[in-house]
């Protein structure tokens, strides 16, 4: 019996912000956070006389499977070729790296004809959740995610909740062309270099989680839930000012910001490192006229998407020969 083709779609990962870092004797990093689009990485797996990985990323899959192997005790890479069919661009703050991890492993762990993977073994199996664990539960379960952080003994920072954002928000992507976010040593060195987050931070951060952000996100309250998702933004932004040199990753991504905001969108932000930003839309009538408007002063090179929640997660098919 021949095994099967596997086909894994994943969404892209937006970052709002993190609740602390760098304080001793609490949880480290924590966050919000959403998943948007589906099959914005794509990924295929069928079976091969010897494993190959082709398309863009190759060596990052061949990576993540040299740890999957080695977690599931492997004496050999499985018989299969793993091809990237589409992703979007790297380190431009949509999580693609972490996408990218799970997929394969989720793929491959299907390719063998394992059972569905939860979130937590998902991450041992990639290797990824180290800060943050919003791409992770994103991947598994889509929708808007707040999770705790981490003690130092846990392989993934528990979840705090999960709520289901209207199908009918749109969020605008613009990525800048000229910029990119910290990733890898340059990303760790930011936070062995950054001062700690103020506890009183981290308290307020969480006061408008919990009071504000997240009821107006169940209750569907479109303008505010836009608001706080700005002030939560902004406020855990500022705790970055020290390598950013303010909330947002440079004078440039700040003044889009602000004009934004002045054309009467509330819910903007940067995510993760950026340089990408995000608008949001009360439904797609309003997003492709702000895309008309943003489009016509967005300078050569910048590049605006609409995408809609993702509430679902990625996908993991079989298909049988």
């Amino acid at each position: 019996m021949s095994l099967p083709a596997v086909e894994v779609h994943a969404p892209s990962r937006l970052h709002f912000g993190m609740f602390s870092f760098a304080q001793p004797g609490v949880r480290q990093f924590g966050g919000v956070g959403a998943m948007v689009g589906q099959g914005t990485l794509r990924l295929r797996i069928e079976p091969a006389e010897r494993f190959v990985a082709v398309g863009p990323l190759a060596e990052r899959v061949r990576a993540t499977v040299v740890r999957f192997a080695q977690v599931r005790g492997l004496a050999e890479f499985p018989a299969c070729r793993v091809q990237v069919v589409a992703a979007p661009k790297e380190h431009v703050g949509l999580g693609v790296g972490t996408q990218l991890a799970l997929s394969v492993s989720a793929g491959l762990n299907a390719f063998l004809g394992g059972d569905p993977l939860d979130a937590e073994s998902l991450a041992a199996l990639s290797g990824r959740g180290a800060r943050s664990a919003i791409g992770t539960y994103g991947f598994a379960q889509g929708g808007l995610l707040v999770e705790l952080g981490k003690l130092a003994d846990e392989v993934l920072s528990p979840l705090e909740c999960r709520v289901d954002l209207p199908a009918a928000w749109r969020f605008a992507l613009v990525c800048p062309g000229d910029q990119r976010g910290l990733s890898g040593e340059d990303e760790q060195v930011a936070f062995r270099d950054l001062p700690p987050v103020p506890r009183e931070t981290t308290e307020r951060l969480w006061q408008e989680v919990r009071e504000e952000l997240i009821p107006a996100a169940r209750a569907a309250e479109f303008e505010r839930f836009g608001e706080s998702l700005y002030r939560f933004g902004y406020a855990a932004g500022s705790c970055f000012a020290a390598r950013q040199g303010g909330p947002f990753a440079g004078s440039r991504i700040a003044e889009l910001v602000a004009a934004i905001r002045e054309l009467g969108v509330r819910g903007v932000g940067q995510t993760s490192w950026g340089p990408t930003i995000f608008a949001l839309l009360e439904d797609q009538a309003t997003a492709d006229t702000f895309q008309s408007q943003l489009a016509s002063w967005l300078p050569a090179g910048d590049k605006i998407a609409i995408v809609a929640p993702n509430n679902a997660g990625a996908s993991v098919m079989r298909i049988d020969a």
